[in-house]
Order: C-alpha cells, then structure tokens, then sequence
C-alpha cells in the first residue's frame, strides 16, 4: 500500500532497520500489556497505581533532556558521514556525558528526597503503609535517573545505525523487566519494594550493556590525546537542541498532564485502573510509529528532489493505510471494551470500571493517530512553525481543561477532554495546516483519505453489534471480538482507495503471470 515508500534500490540495512525498530516497538507494547493483569492480580490494584506513577514521573523527567539525546543521535551520524573528526566528536560525547550524570544526578536525588512528600501529601494510599509507599518512590528516583542515563548512549548507538543491535537489546531488556519480575512475585514477595528493587537492578544492567556497546562504536583515543569535561563542544548544537526540546515539552505536557493530575486526584487503587485502561487505549496507535519513522526520510528526501507527485502519494497511501488500522482498532474498542478488559484480566468489576475510560481515550488516539500525518508534512517540507503554534493552543486549551474536568468528574472527565480537544483539532486546526503547505488537498484528505474509511468502520460496527451474540466464556467473547476486528479491517480495506488500487493491481498482475 505505501506505494513509493521504499523503491527496488533502497538501501537493504534501511529496511532492516525499520523493521527491526518495528518488531521490538510491537513486541515491547505488547509484552506490556500482556503483564498488566497479571501484576494487578500478584500486586494488587493499589501496588499496580505506582506502577502507573513511575510511569508517568519518567515521562515527565524527558522535560530535563533538553534535545539532547535527538542531537548526539543526529551528531553521531554526521561524524560517521565525515563531518566532524573523530576527536571532535569525543569531545562531544564526553561533554553530553557529563550533562546527562549531572542532570540524573540532581533529578534523582530531588526526587528521592521528595519521597515523603509524595507518599503523605500527594498519593492517595489507603491500604499501602507510608512507609512502603515512600520507599517505593525513592528507588524509582535511582531506576529513572539510571535510565535517564542511557539516552547519550542510546543516542551513539542510533546515530551509529546499530538498530538491529539495539532492538533485540531493547526487547532482552523488555523480557527481564516485565516477565523476570514475576519471579521476585512469585517466590520473594508483592509488594511495591519487591517490585521497584528488581527494576533497580534491570535498569543498572540496561545502563551497562548500552555503555559497553556504545563505547565499542567510538573512536579510540589516540596516545596522548587528553578528553577533559568541557562546555564548549555543546554549544554549536544547543540551539538545535533547544529546538526538539520545545517540542518534547509539548508532547510530554499533552500526553501526561492528566496523568499528573489524577495521581493526585484518584486513590492509588483508581489511578491503577486508570493507568490500565491508557495502557490499552495506547494500542490503537501502535502502528503509528514504525510508520512515521519510515515515511518521514522518504517524504524529507522526495521534497528535496522536487518529486512532488511521489511526496502526495506516499502521504496520501500512508494516511489510508494508518486511518484502515486505527479505525478498526478504535471500533473495536468502542463497542467491545468491557469484554476486551474482561478477557483480557478476567476481573468483571475491573472491566466495568475501566471500559468508559478505556472507550474516551481509545477514541481519541484512533483520531490522534491521523491527526498526526500533516505534522509528517510540515516536516518534510522542512517548516515547524504551525506545528510549534498548534501545539502551543492545544496544551494552553488541555491544562486548565485537564485541570477541570479531572477534579471534577476524575478519570471519565480526563478521557472526554482528551477525546473532545482531539476532535477540535482534526476538524478546525488540520484544515489550516493543509490549505498553507498544500493548497487543493484537504478536501480529497478528509473525504477519500480519513472520513470514509471512518465512516464505513463505524456505520458497519454499530451495524453489526446490533447482531453480535454475546458469550459468557473468555474464550467465547474473545473470538468474538478478533472476529468483530476483522470485519472493522475488511470495511476499512474495502472503503481504501488505494487499498482498492493495490488489490486490483494485484489481481492483474496475477492473472497476466
């Protein structure tokens, strides 16, 4: 479907890497998710709710990366295309080295003295002793600043190409975090201390492959040169730097923000519930970014050869592609939620609890995930500014909304902000993007490439789950769902128009072989 996307000459390591980066997204994702009811069920929904809150505290602390770990990504490509030497490039490293120990040094200890704080002040335990509580979050301030400091040399190793290497590290790693553990449960102990000391331990052997890796790609220091801590090597890129910071805040103040809000809000055994339910709705834009990593080279390199016809039908076959999956997905959801949760943790109350939230988010990552593709535009034709603005409106409107509706209606009014402010932006802000970057689109974007394929997805599900039987086994219900998703997929096959294009294409070429 993404016809143009890779021509017979492109380059194989590209397309190894691409799909290696693929596999381990896929797998890391799902490895996740198949846990979740298995920790709650060791854990507890309540021990499970800092699970959730160290989540979103290590998204928080990629505020402090300053761009950072994209630049030493970019500059280590450009040492290994020739434009720097090698001791340049030394220099560099060893500079972002020490900015990246200095700011895991002072974000940890911040954090593990604001323990106590935290777990009296801030989280709302009520089975949890405080103690456990605060301990709890003082060996999450180690694992996040230990894992802070694998960015400089996740970034060597990504700017090196060395993606096959790193997605099968990143899935190791993945097995030990989210499978090992279940052994300290089974055979140490459930609670939280348990849980947090065994990541401890996974995320110093994570720093320490990637150090050894990523020391075993640079240049070695010739006799008698002397690498010493300096400033001076960061400041030709800071301003880069300061440019990808900016959008990191805003994608961590969009997707965190009610997350912050409602560990605040909720008691911990909601919060866990909450967190589940985010968890899951973050499947429906799973596809998403091994996508975007390869469509935005291609489209960046079709614009800089002027080859405008192939820039529109790699976008175009892209967006129909992404709309087919998260529309069914979304769908899916919408009408399955509660037996997706019951299936999938076999917890009926949980289900109940969970599905309207599972129900708000999933819709709006399904928007979300399509909303996206005119960002990949104005990337490609090498102009942020509309982005950098529409971002801006966007958290200036979801703060104080989050802020709001959550103290008011909690985790369901955090969900109906996040789906609504979605769909404000798809229909107002895409437009806009779309009439200044490629005037005559929009209107063949919405009707051909998103709304249709959403259309038929969701007219035909409502439509069939007037007649879906109902199941009251797991097995039963689940067969039901992933038959329900194939026909969502099949209607949004069959609304596609390049979809159409390559199944007739196909067939031709089959018939004339």
């Amino acid at each position: 479907m993404l016809v143009g996307l890779f021509p017979d000459h492109a380059d194989m390591s590209l397309k190894r890497n691409i799909l290696a980066n693929y596999l381990s997204q896929v797998y890391v994702t799902l490895i996740g998710i198949v846990m979740l009811p298995i920790y709650i069920k060791y854990m507890g929904a309540e021990s499970y709710g800092l699970v959730g809150f160290y989540a979103m505290l290590q998204a928080w602390f990629m505020m402090l990366d300053m761009g950072l770990s994209p630049t030493i990504t970019r500059e280590s490509a450009r040492y290994r295309g020739g434009s720097s030497t090698a001791i340049d490039y030394l220099r560099l490293v060893r500079a972002l080295e020490g900015v990246f120990f200095a700011v895991a040094l002072a974000g940890g200890v911040a954090l593990f003295f604001m323990a106590e704080h935290l777990a009296n002040d801030w989280l709302q335990a009520s089975k949890l002793p405080m103690s456990e509580v605060k301990t709890s979050v003082q060996l999450m301030s180690a694992i996040i600043a230990l894992r802070w400091l694998c960015g400089v040399y996740r970034g060597i190793i990504s700017g090196s190409e060395r993606l096959v290497w790193l997605s099968g590290f990143n899935s190791l790693i993945a097995s030990i975090r989210f499978v090992g553990v279940m052994l300290v449960l089974i055979y140490i102990g459930v609670t939280p201390t348990h849980f947090f000391s065994f990541q401890l331990g996974v995320a110093l052997l994570e720093l320490m492959g990637l150090i050894i890796f990523a020391y075993h790609l640079l240049p070695k220091v010739q006799d008698g040169q002397k690498l010493s801590w300096d400033w001076k090597p960061i400041k030709p890129v800071f301003k880069f730097s300061l440019t990808i910071a900016f959008t990191t805040l805003v994608m961590v103040l969009v997707t965190q923000t009610d997350k912050l809000v409602l560990s605040k809000i909720l008691t911990l055994s909601e919060y866990g519930y909450f967190t589940l339910a985010v968890v899951v709705a973050g499947g429906v834009t799973l596809i998403n970014g091994p996508i975007s990593a390869a469509i935005m080279p291609r489209m960046s390199k079709l614009e800089a050869e002027g080859d405008h016809v192939g820039l529109m039908r790699v976008y175009r076959s892209s967006t129909q592609l992404v709309a087919i999956f998260a529309a069914a997905a979304s769908a899916t959801v919408l009408f399955f939620a509660e037996t997706l949760l019951w299936v999938w943790t076999g917890d009926r109350l949980l289900a109940i609890n969970t599905a309207q939230i599972l129900i708000l988010y999933g819709m709006g990552n399904g928007i979300l995930a399509v909303a996206a593709f005119p960002y990949y535009l104005q990337y490609a034709k090498g102009d942020l500014r509309l982005h950098l603005i529409g971002s801006s409106i966007f958290v200036v409107l979801l703060i104080p909304a989050i802020i709001w509706a959550a103290s008011e209606y909690g985790a369901i009014g955090a969900g109906y902000v996040w789906l609504i402010l979605n769909l404000i932006s798809f229909v107002f802000w895409l437009p806009f993007i779309h009439r200044r970057f490629e005037p005559g689109l929009n209107l063949k974007w919405y009707l051909e490439d998103t709304t249709v394929i959403y259309l038929a997805i969701f007219a035909g599900g409502y439509a069939l789950s007037l007649f879906m039987p109902h199941s009251d086994s797991r097995i039963g219900a689940a067969m039901l769902a992933i038959g329900f998703g194939i026909v969502m997929l099949f209607l949004g096959i069959i609304s596609s128009s390049v979809a159409r294009a390559e199944i007739k294409s196909f067939k031709l070429g089959y018939a004339n072989s």
